[in-house]
């Protein structure tokens, strides 16, 4: 498991992203990075290898992060190529045995995650298949669907047109501020009138009391 992270922090420190343009059918990656694609879209995964390891036998092109997933099985001697079921009818093949240029087309969410450029031979002197990671490997995300940029002068705005659309916005502003202030000074001035309304208690006295007294001293 601590190897599968390594892989995905080595391939994101060595990554330099590179935005898609939806005007562009497809991405050309020549060294590992991660590439934004949109769905419908294409991208092109350029394996290479060094001039001192040339002498490899076959190409394989691995999708994931545990390197499970065959994309593409090339035999360098016989020509002979694999497609996994899932990317058949979806690749185009360009170059020359090591150096390919593996074009996967009409783009998917599902085709999201690392690939991998992985080569093989046998080495006589072991008596064993040897594993050589070539250039190219990188970091597919496919996101949303691919846009067409559309000019369309007839729909531009004027800056006559601008300036009105302002204007207008401007005045609503102001008219809608107003109505605020006039509701809150209406709401104050109400609750004032409401609380001087108030009559005072009335307070009994004993006046009438005092004069029936004074009347029965008489």
């Amino acid at each position: 498991m601590s190897a599968v992270w390594v892989k995905l922090i080595t391939i994101l420190c060595l990554s330099c992203t590179a935005l898609s343009d939806p005007a562009f059918v497809s991405i050309h990656v020549e060294s590992s990075g991660v590439v934004w694609g949109d769905t419908g879209g294409a991208v092109t995964i350029q394996c290479r290898l060094p001039k001192s390891q040339l002498n490899q036998e076959v190409l394989i092109l691995k999708k994931g992060l545990s390197e499970k997933n065959e994309v593409l099985h090339i035999d360098g001697d016989s020509g002979k190529n694999t497609t996994a079921t899932k990317f058949q009818g979806r690749l185009q093949l360009n170059g020359v045995f090591p150096n390919m240029d593996i074009l996967i087309k009409n783009l998917t969410s599902d085709d999201t995650g690392p690939y991998w450029c992985k080569y093989k031979r046998f080495d006589q002197g072991t008596a064993a298949l040897v594993t050589t990671e070539g250039n190219g490997s990188v970091l597919l995300v496919v996101t949303g669907e691919r846009r067409q940029v559309k000019t369309d002068t007839s729909q531009q705005c004027e800056p006559s047109n601008k300036n009105m659309v302002l204007v207008a916005v401007v005045i609503s502003t102001a008219v809608l501020l107003g109505i605020m202030i006039f509701l809150l000074t209406w709401t104050i001035l109400k609750v004032k009138t409401r609380c001087n309304s108030v009559k005072p208690r009335h307070v009994a006295t004993n006046d009438v009391y005092e004069d029936m007294r004074g009347t029965l001293r008489r």
